[in-house]
């Protein structure tokens, strides 16, 4: 059966799965080391989420005031509460400086400061002093339009190096060896129907986020985390999937994300009695709390009666003292989704805001260098051959159980960076690949021909709504024992009712029926992963809140999170050590205490 797909081969040193900032900042620097690199990407590459990303990257450049990198380590592994692996936060907050001097000299167009040098904000949770000082100003911005300039100035760059695209080709599978290796992966191009199999020494999965497993989230609708829901169909394991980061201020209604920088430019929250109640729950910092405790502290506000508005469920932001030049200087970009999507002067009235599904803590394991780990003969870090993974849909981990504003950009960069670095030490420009197995895309095409001809009674959306209503409801800011199992109950349900699916084009060009039917598939495995782990642990750690678990518990739990999903629906969970060492002297190990502000 199937026989009847007609497969193009192509045989490159690398392939990148992505063309978002990790997966463009891989693909010009696979190709700038001389290695034969393509680029498979399911959007034009500046379409790609990362253009959404506002507030702008942490470098510890301390261009407005005191700074420095052991700074801004330890506020990564205070605000990652912990979970972290503290010798990829080492190498992530140390390279900082180098990758972002690196992408001013690539052109992205930072703002300035009056001496000419890149400008930079506070953030939340970013101090100085280790925690004593100050809050830091270490988020160097390009205007509110950080990303965008981030993503273009990175894909004019890969041109510029020759990397092959291959624009609006969606990934289905990665080809495994027998050995447990990565060969490659199957792609479909979505305008011939045609498919094509890249076969490479690594192949890299920077494809985002799986925030629209929710309802409401600031991700736009094609961050499916179909890197995720390929590497579980693999039989690979997924880390610390519980942890889902809510950002504070997306607009109420709409979800679309109101950067942080907001808060960093002088933004307050207030409730209906407009009180600035953030002053209670975070007396150091206040509006700059890290994101996890912002968005608890406003939906404990709002059910404790002082939400705003006809059903006293948002609260405001305001900006109207910030005066119109910062407004135009340094938020024009939010003064336009705003007015947009809110129907809001800033100017002259604050914004409605919610806590909104942002970010993914949790993802593919891997080691500072970007190769995927996974736990194997009692080896917590055995590399998987040939696979490697940047960006949100990785795991390295940086973030822990909760990611500061500013260090998302950071990863894509560093990581992305780190991945080029380590391709260059391994694999040789265009050295002799094993030959594949006769049989080894044939589960991948059995699966296209399953999907593309299901012609059960439950169209693809029908399944979509019930899994990101029973997401949104069972797996939010706050959680219980009870709303967990209850949640774990729906979605095994739902998982199993895309056995019923039905997809009403049979046709291969531009089938966007079939495309959105892989979607769900890979936003299910990982729905099914997020509560699954949330379920089992039995404490309260940054973005993983249990109101029946209210005490972070670092004898049991100071441990990663490792869930594999079955075709069935099956999972199981194993565990990984957090790294509580540093990779050099330069910096001492932060141990535990308790997080506050």
């Amino acid at each position: 059966m199937p026989a009847a797909y007609k497969i193009h081969e192509h045989t490159f040193d690398m392939v990148v799965v992505g063309a978002g900032g990790a997966g463009l900042r891989a693909t010009f620097g696979l190709a700038q080391k001389g290695l034969k690199t393509a680029c498979i990407t399911k959007v034009f590459p500046t379409r790609s989420h990362t253009v959404a990303a506002q507030g702008g990257v942490a470098a510890a450049l301390a261009n407005m005031g005191e700074d420095d990198w052991r700074y801004h380590f330890f506020d990564t592994v205070k605000g990652s509460d912990w979970l972290g692996d503290q010798d990829a936060i080492e190498y992530m907050c140390k390279e900082a400086i180098p990758a972002i001097i690196e992408l001013e000299h690539y052109g992205v167009p930072f703002s300035r400061t009056e001496d000419g040098r890149i400008y930079q904000r506070p953030f939340g949770g970013m101090t100085t002093r280790f925690g004593e000082g100050p809050p830091a100003q270490r988020t160097c911005a390009a205007a509110d339009r950080t990303g965008h300039a981030i993503l273009h100035t990175l894909y004019q760059q890969s041109l510029a190096h020759d990397a092959q695209f291959f624009i609006e080709y969606f990934a289905l599978d990665l080809i495994m060896d027998a050995d447990g290796a990565c060969r490659g992966v199957l792609a479909l191009d979505m305008s011939t129907g045609e498919l094509h199999l890249f076969r490479a020494q690594g192949t890299v999965l920077a494809t985002g986020g799986y925030g629209r497993a929710y309802f409401s989230a600031t991700s736009a609708h094609t961050c499916t985390g179909d890197g995720g829901g390929m590497v579980l169909r693999a039989g690979l394991a997924m880390q610390d999937m519980e942890f889902v980061q809510f950002h504070p201020t997306g607009i109420y209604g709409a979800g679309c994300l109101i950067t942080e920088g907001v808060r960093g430019e002088g933004g307050i929250l207030r409730n209906s009695n407009g009180e600035r109640f953030m002053e209670r729950y975070a007396p150091s910092v206040k509006d700059l709390a890290p994101r996890d405790m912002v968005s608890r502290s406003m939906t404990i506000e709002i059910r404790e009666g002082r939400g705003v508005g006809e059903h006293k469920d948002h609260i405001l932001l305001d900006l109207t003292h910030l005066g119109p030049e910062v407004i135009h200087e340094k938020l024009p970009g939010i003064a336009e989704s705003a007015r947009i999507f809110a129907g809001v002067d800033v100017e002259k009235e604050p914004i409605p805001v919610i806590p909104t599904v942002h970010y993914n803590m949790g993802g593919i394991p891997t080691n500072y260098h970007g190769e995927v780990v996974q736990l194997r003969n009692g080896n917590p870090d055995e590399v998987v051959p040939g696979l490697y993974a940047i960006g949100e849909a990785a795991c390295v981990s940086v973030h822990g159980a909760n990611r500061l504003g500013s260090n998302s950009l950071l990863d894509l960069v560093v990581f992305g960076r780190a991945v080029a670095n380590r391709a260059a030490e391994t694999v040789r420009p265009d050295g002799k690949q094993a030959k594949l197995a006769g049989d080894a895309c044939d589960e991948a095409l059995a699966r296209l021909d399953k999907l593309r001809n299901a012609n059960g009674g439950t169209p693809t959306a029908v399944i979509r709504d019930k899994m990101q209503r029973t997401m949104q409801a069972d797996a939010a800011v706050f959680r219980t024992g009870e709303t967990l199992s209850d949640g774990v109950r729906k979605i095994r349900e739902i998982h199993a009712s895309f056995a019923d699916v039905k997809v009403s084009d049979r046709s291969l060009v531009w089938n966007s029926d079939l495309i959105e039917t892989y979607e769900l598939s890979n936003l299910l495995g990982q729905a099914l992963a997020t509560i699954v782990s949330a379920e089992n642990r039995t404490e309260s750690r940054g973005a993983h809140a249990r109101e029946d678990f209210p005490e972070r518990d670092d004898t049991n739990w100071l441990k990663h999170t490792l869930c594999s999903v079955a075709e069935d629906g099956t999972t199981s969970i194993d565990y990984r050590p957090v790294h509580m060492y540093t990779l050099t002297d330069d910096v001492d190990v932060v141990p535990p205490k308790k997080r506050v502000y």
